[in-house]
């Protein structure tokens, strides 16, 4: 079985790239800049260079490929939405021709609503054109990645967590390290058929306000949570550089699940996985504070 990993080297995609290697498949990497993936790699998987929203790279990329883990690439942009939908195209035409029979799609909890969620409006096109086309797909509706605390990690040593959502609004928090095993057991799977869908609901809900008490007993100060408005996390992106539409999107992301929006899938034993915020911490965030 063939099977081509998208962003082999994020916080996913590396795991499911060293998860596939290790069951005994050679994956296919397509990467951007192919010399930046890992050298231990190379002997065990083949290496192609591929822009995720260039159609004519991605199609070339991935002809005898049976299955797909396609990630849409988040990086700083004037548009990301748009960004998403050049993915989405170059998706559906590398998969159109070259007759890709299986597609695990890392989305997000929230693409449910299809619109209103900032940049997980995104994923949610690349939802609905996977699910037009006469393929087997899942998608894989994940939380809140602990990783994401990485990207503010200042924050986190100077004690103040801050967020737009209600400090006691539990949200479901999950390891990517979670997300790749359920979409490499996903890939390797064959006995599934038609569209699924399936959530990655972390461990348990947590509220930031759990967030900074576990933070607390864990990093060796104290990590206060605050909740701030709207318009003053929307400055914060800007002043970091953030283009004004896709500080939007990043809100949006926040807003558009706040005011009583609920999962489409509930928690279950099939959406919850092991890794814990407290193990978490210990093997990924202490290491670089």
């Amino acid at each position: 079985m063939r099977i081509a990993v998208t962003t082999p080297m994020g916080h996913v995609g590396r795991h499911v790239t060293s998860m596939l290697i290790r069951s005994g498949v050679r994956p296919l990497l397509l990467a951007r800049k192919p010399t930046n993936v890992a050298p231990e790699l190379w002997e065990h998987a083949d290496i192609v260079e591929a822009n995720s929203t260039d159609p004519a790279q991605v199609t070339a990329a991935t002809q005898g490929v049976d299955a797909i883990y396609w990630v849409d690439p988040s990086v700083m942009s004037s548009d990301p939405v748009a960004d998403y939908t050049l993915a989405t195209k170059a998706l559906v035409k590398a998969v159109t021709a070259n007759g890709i029979g299986r597609v695990v799609f890392q989305s997000s909890i929230g693409a449910e609503k299809r619109h209103g969620v900032g940049e997980i409006d995104g994923l949610a096109v690349t939802e609905v054109a996977l699910d037009a086309l006469d393929v087997d797909v899942t998608h894989l509706r994940c939380g809140y990645f602990f990783t994401n605390l990485l990207l503010d990690i200042d924050a986190v040593r100077q004690g103040q967590v801050t967020t737009v959502l209600p400090l006691d609004q539990p949200m479901s928090w999950v390891a990517p390290r979670d997300i790749a095993e359920v979409a490499s057991l996903t890939l390797l799977n064959t006995q599934w058929r038609g569209r699924r869908v399936q959530a990655v609901h972390g461990p348990q809900d947590l509220s930031w306000r759990q967030v900074a008490e576990t933070l607390t007993a864990h990093v060796g100060h104290p990590v206060h949570a605050e909740q701030i408005t709207d318009t003053e996390m929307l400055q914060r992106y800007l002043a970091v550089g953030m283009p004004p539409m896709m500080a939007d999107a990043v809100l949006g992301m926040s807003t558009g699940l706040r005011d009583g929006f609920r999962p489409e899938q509930r928690r279950t034993l099939a959406t919850t996985t092991p890794t814990t915020l407290t193990s978490w911490i210990h093997e990924e965030l202490i290491p670089v504070l």
